[in-house]
Parts: C-alpha cells; structure tokens; sequence
C-alpha cells in the first residue's frame, strides 16, 4: 500500500486505487498538451531575448519600461494578436473586463452576450443587479443577452434574430468559463463556431471573450480564431501561482489602445504604467503557466472520478473534455456543501485550521461559502472551492499548484466529509 494512503477508510483506498487506474491515460494527455504550450512559451522567450535586465520594472510614471514592453509583445505573439496590455495595475480578471467594456463601448451601445447570463461580478458591472455607481447602465450603455437552450449550449436562432435586427449590438461577448451556472464551459472549438457566427450575421461588432480561467487549458486559445478583444487574470492560470495580483488584456491594436485610455488616461495610454516590483513575477508566471495549468487541470479530473465513485453529481465528468479549472459537485442543500468546503479549507496550506462561513462578498447577490488557504489571496490557480447558497447548491473547485496537493486535499476532504460521522 501507498504510504500516504494508509490512514484512509479501507473503502477509500480501494476507490482513490480504483481512481488512479481509470484516469491515467487522461492524465498522460494532458502531459502531452503541457509539453506543447510550453514549447511555444519557451520559443517566445527565446525569440524575445529576455534577460535579467527585463525583470527589474520601473517606478514613477512608467515611462520606457523595456521589459513591460517586451512582456506584452510576447503576451500578444502566444495569443496571435496584435496587441497586449499586462500590467499590474489591472488588479483582477473583472477589472480587466470592465476595463474592456467601459473602454470600447459607448451611450446607446449595446452589450450583447450570447453566452446567457454572465456571472455575479459582471452582472454588477452591467447594473443589472445591486444599486452601484458607475455602471454601464448609469452610462446609457445598454444590456442584452439570450439565455442558453436546455442542453446549456448556444441558441444560435435566437442569437441570429438579434444580431440582424438590433443594429446597436456594439460588442458580442461570449463567457468561456461556467462562472456560477452548472453549464459547462465551452471548449475552443464551440467558441470558434461562435466567431464564426458573429462574423457572419454582424461582422462589424467587436467579439469579446471571457477566458478566466481558459489559458493554456487548451492547445487553442479563441483569439486564435478572430476573437478580437480577450481578458484573463494573472492570479489565475497565466500567472502560475507566482504572480501576486494582476490582469491582461489580448486583442486588435486599436481596441488595446482604448482600454488603455480607459485604465490610465486619455493621452498616456500604455505609455504609462510602473511595473515595480512585479515584473520578475510576471515573466515567470507565465513561463510556469503551461504546467501549472496543466497540474490543475489533472487534479480537476481525479476530483471528479472520485466523487463520482462516491455518488456525488459532478460536471465536467471525469472523461470529458476539459477546458478551464473549474469543477462543480452538486450537493442539492447547503450542509454538506459547507461540511465539504470546509474540509478543503482545512487541507490547504493557509489557515488550515479555519472553518468557512457563509456570508455575503462585494460583487455576489448571495451568500458565498468559500474556501482558499491560497498564498495568494483570491488565487483560483491555488486550490480552492466556492459557490453561492442559493440550489442547487453546488460548489466550484478549482485550481492547485500541483497534482499532487489536489490529491492529498481532496481525498482527506472526502474522508472528512463522507467517512466521518
């Protein structure tokens, strides 16, 4: 018997034994993915020339920041973009999206999502929920989207009944990652066809992508595909677990340029933006993320052969496609989706010995139980688990820095939550 494994109940061993055969073809494809993205980012380096003198940053306004520059061409080259903005004092994945939206759309425009309903932070943005100043809203910008059909995926009829008659549909934005729905994510390919779509029925409206937790989850990134504006977090995949804090902007030069406008200035544009201390961070991060990703996404799929052996409804399967971080369990009730978080919490390496309680967060319209003994805070590349309490009850894990943290975690948690009485 494995060491590790000799304090668990005798029918957890045989599961986690059970486990282990089932997924490890899986777990070599996604060695074999790893290898390939991180071919690309080490070309990029290469042909980049990075050096030691491109990690220093700078200080005051930002002015002639070499290595910011060179991050952000390397940035836009693995994304196959024009232009990249990177830069720390975009402070999450939600700023960064705001950053696009405010920066691109104006009054009487419309955002469209043809992804159904975004998420609880954007739904704030917007101003469809909470009682915020400086929404989209406040701005005359306005809001539509078209609920997903029953099977979670898009409605293309009625995506096409809006893009040929609404002729304010400024920007189409489409959210990769399930946010807090029980959808699943859509992978690479199903975000091509939606290009494909928008550039068909209204080829002048500028396609935003949502790809939190997306990088390097795939071989293909949407932009790949002509998305032309895209936004993701440094604290989650792209940043590998290094970087502190963070977020980045990929697209069409001109769209770069005006969400630049928007986060700095009018005039200063990316020409400002001290990177102090963070760009030794970044460049790592980055040249970490292929693996780092890689590592989550295996820990992502045992999570869920598991708790299928254990009973518990989860999406994606174990043996689905994987395109992001994310994987839910559906609890029906928010007792064991509490005993459960908890039980993650009390395996991290931060305030193991904390026990989660609900509570309301800015940004989410309910109570959120959450998990995260990150030494990042908010780090969703670390391994954490969260969901609001409303039904079905279902609780998002997500991340780990390595596979075999999320193995350790997640079967003690499983122990904790369905072996203790």
């Amino acid at each position: 018997m494995e060491l590790w494994k000799q304090d668990l109940p005798k029918d957890l061993q045989e599961k986690v034994a059970k486990v282990d055969e089932m997924i490890k073809g899986h777990l070599k494809a996604i060695d074999d993915q790893v290898l390939y993205n991180e071919q690309r980012v080490l070309k990029l380096f290469r042909e980049h020339r990075v050096a030691e003198e491109d990690l220093v940053g700078s200080t005051g306004y930002g002015f002639d920041d070499i290595g910011r520059e060179k991050l952000e061409a390397i940035y836009a080259d693995y994304f196959k973009t024009e232009d990249a903005l990177v830069r720390p004092q975009l402070i999450s994945g939600t700023h960064a999206i705001a950053t696009a939206l405010y920066g691109v759309l104006r009054p009487k425009d419309t955002l469209y999502y043809m992804t159904g309903m975004p998420y609880d932070t954007i739904q704030q943005v917007i101003g469809v929920v909470g009682d915020n100043p400086k929404t989209l809203k406040e701005y005359d910008i306005k809001f539509d989207y078209t609920p997903l059909d029953e099977t979670g995926k898009v409605d293309y009829d009625a995506v096409k009944e809006k893009l040929v008659t609404d002729h304010t549909i400024k920007m189409v934005a489409i959210q990769r990652s399930r946010g807090y729905a029980t959808r699943d994510s859509f992978v690479v390919s199903e975000v091509k066809e939606m290009i494909d779509f928008v550039k068909k029925y209204a080829p002048n409206a500028v396609i935003f992508v949502d790809n939190c937790y997306g990088e390097f989850s795939e071989v293909d990134e949407p932009t790949f595909f002509g998305a032309d504006l895209m936004a993701g977090s440094l604290f989650k995949n792209a940043g590998a677990g290094i970087a502190k804090g963070g977020a980045f902007l990929v697209g069409r030069k001109d769209l770069i340029a005006q969400a630049a406008a928007q986060l700095y200035a009018p005039g200063l544009g990316k020409a400002e933006g001290p990177t102090w201390g963070y760009l030794r961070d970044f460049y790592q991060g980055l040249f970490m993320a292929p693996h780092t990703t890689g590592e989550a996404i295996k820990g992502a799929i045992y999570t869920a052969a598991l708790l299928e052996e254990l009973g518990m409804e989860v999406s994606p399967k174990w043996s689905a496609k994987r395109t992001d971080l994310v994987q839910t369990v559906i609890f029906g009730k928010p007792e064991p989706m509490i005993k459960f978080c908890a039980a993650i919490q009390h395996h991290s390496p931060m305030n193991a010995f904390v026990d989660p309680v609900p509570s309301y967060m800015d940004g989410y319209a309910d109570q959120v139980i959450m998990a995260s003994g990150s030494f990042t805070e908010g780090s969703t590349i670390e391994l954490s688990s969260d969901g609001p309490l409303r039904e079905p009850y279902c609780l998002y894990i997500q991340g780990g820095l390595s596979y075999a943290h999320v193995k350790l975690a997640v079967t003690a948690a499983a122990k904790e939550a369905f072996y203790k009485k």
